[in-house]
């Protein structure tokens, strides 16, 4: 391969280091990838640049503009993907890891695209919870917002996952409107430039949205504010020492960890050998220590099994490494790629070693074999053995990097629980029961310490994605010493990068500001159906008011018999009117409901393609016989799904003829945009 001189993308020019560059090994065999280098940039006036360039350019942008911008950017790295795979072997990986890093990485991108515009507004503020009331009449009320910060998001990731390591971050960042620097582990950073040139060759991202630093961060954190965020992947040790940093300290710097983390695997005391939940265990296991070489945050470390199984899943581990094939990631029959540098494969082996001084012993593998090409990274799998878990706080505080783990038993659930959580913090941890009894304990005595927690059986084997899978839509992070901040985690992300200020006005100026309809709002009514407008023709605030109608008791009695709810508040008048709560008898809730639909569907055929569900339902006022009930019907927000529906939440309010509130409740409609 022809080494590759990268460069670093600041303030919108690809930009060579200076001086002496760094060689990047490959860790198929030693020889050089590429040459790299960071001295020479200017890091304050790249934060600038992202502070007064690309921060404006992004906040101008609405959440859907900068989701659509999102799927454009996942699209073009699944249609350029085989570029990034002609790279991926020479961090270690086998196409087989490479599909985690490299495709789950655009779909995650795409991911958060579906899900800005699905749970987003079209607009530029994000409501978060619902309007405090802050005075009787309701003219003056409290509502929570949330903002993009006005500064710069730094995102240092390691070496592990060169390609979804940044777009895990860069998704949720971009989509709450933050410009991004990024800076990629040196050793992988070569597959890291190449992904992000494609992101930057697509046209879609504003000037200054996104940066690279191909190096060293030189004086960058001595530049950072409070509106600046870090997001680091890696070490716990670096993690301190950026933390400490005298600017991130004084400007109190949002600081977001995922770093070292020894996660565990139990097996429950009901999943004995040949039960299904066993054969799971042990194809989980193995399927752990070698993908990616055993180079992921959330890999098992800590395999916990009853004491009396120890031998037997021992056994089932070692036969099934034993057939592993170790070597060169770009042969096809290789299932164990290679460690990411030499330099990496020898800090595993130092601590291997400290993991046998601590009490463990080595039951399978050979961390000095040579294994794989010459001038290499390979290491076979190491399994290893703490017979006195308790004894040993080195299998609960030393993690090798690499395909190693350790066999340790307990002796009963609280053990369990307890030596599951003696790793002080975790990103995953996982149960492989089909006991709900055992999992209900076993979660509840240990969730407070695992930042993830899945509990596979039979019935979920088939679609789990495992026990080493970071979701878009789930948090990814851990307490303790996991770094106790979170990744992802689907809208919840995007709020990390987000201010949340409590406004307090008339409905009328928060609606201004949010960009949304606020119950007590102002209100446009027009003269054409609502149903009968697409998406694009329909404005926020948009209101239909329908004609009333009066609810009689023949009604009542009619609705009562027909759909089975003859509850006593709607029969019978006297224990009606025993009740505290009502006058006599009332209209059912659902009555209600029917009613107000019948008031302002429109038949026809349409823009509206679907009723998908309704929120926040509540009954305010009792509705009595011969009382009369009319709504008004307004465009609260929208939300596109695809290029042929979105989703228009409508604000529905219920009136009786004192026009007083009877029920409000949003609904949701499939509209064609």
């Amino acid at each position: 391969m022809k080494t590759i001189n990268l460069l670093n993308y600041a303030r919108g020019d690809w930009t060579p280091g200076q001086g002496d560059l760094r060689d990047i090994p490959s860790a198929i065999d030693g020889s050089t990838v590429a040459r790299t280098g960071s001295d020479g940039l200017d890091f304050a006036a790249m934060l600038d640049h992202a502070r007064t360039v690309g921060g404006p350019a992004l906040r101008a942008m609405t959440f859907h503009e900068r989701a659509w911008m999102l799927k454009t950017l996942g699209l073009a790295i699944m249609e350029r993907k085989e570029e990034l795979y002609a790279l991926n072997p020479h961090t270690g990986a086998t196409r087989k890891d490479g599909w985690i890093d490299i495709d789950g990485g655009a779909l995650t991108l795409l991911s958060y695209s579906s899900k800005g515009r699905k749970e987003l507004p079209d607009a530029h503020v994000l409501l978060d919870g619902a309007l405090e009331p802050l005075g009787k009449n309701g003219t003056f009320i409290g509502q929570h917002i949330l903002t993009p910060l006005q500064g710069a998001a730094v995102h240092i990731n390691a070496f592990n996952f060169p390609v979804w390591g940044m777009l895990e971050k860069l998704a949720p960042t971009l989509l709450a409107g933050v410009p991004c620097i990024v800076k990629p582990a040196t050793q992988t950073s070569f597959l890291t430039e190449a992904a992000f040139r494609i992101l930057i060759e697509t046209g879609a991202l504003p000037e200054g949205a996104v940066q690279l630093i191909v190096g060293g961060v030189g004086d960058l954190f001595d530049h950072l504010t409070g509106q600046d965020v870090v997001s680091f992947t890696g070490s716990a040790w670096t993690a301190g020492k950026l933390k400490n940093h005298p600017t991130v300290l004084r400007e109190s710097v949002k600081f977001i960890a995922e770093q070292d983390s020894l996660n565990a695997s139990m097996l429950g005391e009901d999943a004995a050998p040949g039960t299904p939940e066993f054969d799971l265990f042990i194809k989980e296991i193995v399927t752990e220590m070698t993908t990616k070489a055993g180079q992921k945050c959330t890999a098992i470390r800590r395999i916990m099994v009853p004491a009396a199984q120890v031998d037997v899943v021992q056994a089932a581990i070692s036969e099934k490494l034993a057939a592993m094939h170790n070597g060169d990631p770009r042969e096809r029959e290789t299932t164990l790629g290679c460690l990411v540098s030499t330099k990496q494969r020898d800090d595993v082996r130092e601590k291997i070693a400290e993991l046998v001084e601590g009490g463990a012993r080595i039951v399978h593998g050979d961390p000095d074999a040579a294994v794989g090409p010459e001038g290499g990274a390979a290491l076979g799998p190491v399994l290893l053995r703490a017979d006195d878990p308790w004894g040993s706080d080195a299998v609960h505080d030393v993690e090798a990097f690499g395909p190693v783990a350790t066999i340790m038993p307990y002796k009963d659930l609280d053990d369990a629980i307890a030596l599951a959580n003696r790793g002080m913090g975790s990103l995953a941890l996982s149960v492989f029961t089909h006991d709900p009894a055992i999992a209900g304990r076993f979660v509840r005595g240990a969730a407070a310490f695992h930042g993830r927690m899945l509990v596979i059986n039979r019935d979920n084997a088939a679609e789990s994605t495992g026990h080493g899978s970071p979701l878009p839509v789930l948090v990814h992070g851990g307490p303790g010493r996991a770094g106790g901040s979170e990744e992802m985690g689907g809208i919840r992300g995007v709020k990390h990068y987000m201010q949340r200020t409590a406004i307090q006005s008339t409905p009328s100026m928060i609606a201004a500001i949010s960009q949304q309809y606020i119950p007590g709002g102002p209100k446009k009514v027009i003269d054409t159906h609502p149903f009968k407008l697409k998406m694009s023709e329909l404005s926020i605030g948009d209101t239909l008011t329908t004609d009333s109608r009066t609810v009689t008791i023949e009604d009542i009695e009619h609705f009562a018999h027909f759909t089975g709810d003859t509850f006593y508040a709607h029969m019978d008048e006297e224990a009606a009117k025993a009740s505290p709560i009502f006058e006599g008898r009332v209209a059912h809730g659902y009555l209600i409901l029917s009613f107000a639909a019948g008031l302002f569907v429109h038949p026809d055929p349409g823009p509206v393609l679907a009723n998908t569900g309704l929120e926040n339902l509540r009954f305010l006022t009792p509705l009595y016989p011969s009382d009369s009930m009319r709504v008004e019907l307004t465009v609260r927000s929208k939300s596109i799904k695809s290029d042929e529906t979105g989703v228009v939440k409508w604000a529905v309010e219920v009136f009786n003829q004192n026009d007083e509130l009877v029920a409000t409740y949003d609904l949701l409609t499939e509209n064609t945009p």
